[in-house]
C-alpha cells in the first residue's frame, strides 16, 4: 500500500505544555461560562457591594493573560510601570498624584463595561488572546526559561519568572476571576456556571 504526500505535520506538544495549555483552557471555559446568555447590560451590571461586573472580569482577565504572554516573548520591556513625571509611588498609590501612567488607566478601565462595548466583542478579543497564548507556548523551545520581572513596587528586586510559573499564574488568576463571576452571575440572575 502506499501512502499520499501530505504536509508535515507540527510536532505535538510535549504532556506538561498540553496540561498546562488544557488547563488554562478549562479555566477559560469557566469564566466564560458565567456569561452565556447574559445581555450586554447585564454584563455590565454590579450586583454586590464590590465595584466588580463580569464584562470586567472577562476584560481584565484577557489582558492579564496578554500581558504576561507577552513578557514570555519579550521580556520586562513588555510590561512597563513607568510613572509620570514628578509622581512617587507613594503619591500613585494613596490616589493624590497628579497624573496617571496610562497602563493604570488601562487597568482600571479593564474592570468596566465601556460605553459601545459588547459581550460579543469581549468574547472576541478573548478569542484571540487565547489563540494567541497557543501558538507563543506551542512555539516555544524551553518552558524552563527566564525573564526578569519589571521594575515596580510590588516585584521583588532581582525576581524571574519562568515560562512555567508565567503559565501557573495565568491559570490561577483566571480560575480565580471563574469563581468571582460565578458569584456575580448567580446575584444577576440566580444562574450559575455548571
Amino acid at each position: 500500500m502506499t501512502s499520499s504526500p501530505s504536509a508535515t505535520p507540527s510536532p505535538a506538544p510535549d504532556s506538561e505544555r498540553a496540561d498546562l495549555l488544557a488547563e488554562l483552557a478549562d479555566a477559560r471555559a469557566a469564566l466564560i461560562r458565567t456569561a452565556r446568555g447574559l445581555s450586554d447590560e447585564q454584563i455590565a451590571e454590579r450586583p454586590t457591594v464590590s465595584a466588580l461586573c463580569l464584562g470586567g472580569l472577562l476584560k481584565h482577565v484577557t489582558s492579564t493573560e496578554e500581558s504576561w504572554l507577552r513578557f514570555v516573548v519579550d521580556g520586562p520591556s513588555a510590561m512597563s510601570f513607568d510613572l509620570p513625571e514628578g509622581v512617587t509611588w507613594e503619591q500613585f498609590a494613596a490616589g493624590t498624584a497628579s497624573a496617571y501612567p496610562q497602563w493604570a488607566i488601562d487597568r482600571q478601565n479593564d474592570f468596566q463595561v465601556l460605553p459601545g462595548e459588547t459581550l460579543s466583542g469581549i468574547l472576541a478579543r478573548y478569542e484571540e488572546v487565547a489563540a494567541r497564548t497557543e501558538k507563543v507556548v506551542a512555539d516555544l523551545p524551553d518552558l524552563s526559561a527566564t525573564h526578569p520581572l519589571p521594575d515596580a513596587p510590588w516585584n521583588e528586586p532581582g525576581a524571574v519568572r519562568s515560562v512555567r510559573r508565567v503559565l501557573i499564574h495565568v491559570i490561577a488568576e483566571t480560575t480565580q476571576h471563574a469563581g468571582h463571576a460565578d458569584i456575580l452571575r448567580e446575584a444577576i440572575d440566580g444562574q450559575t456556571s455548571t
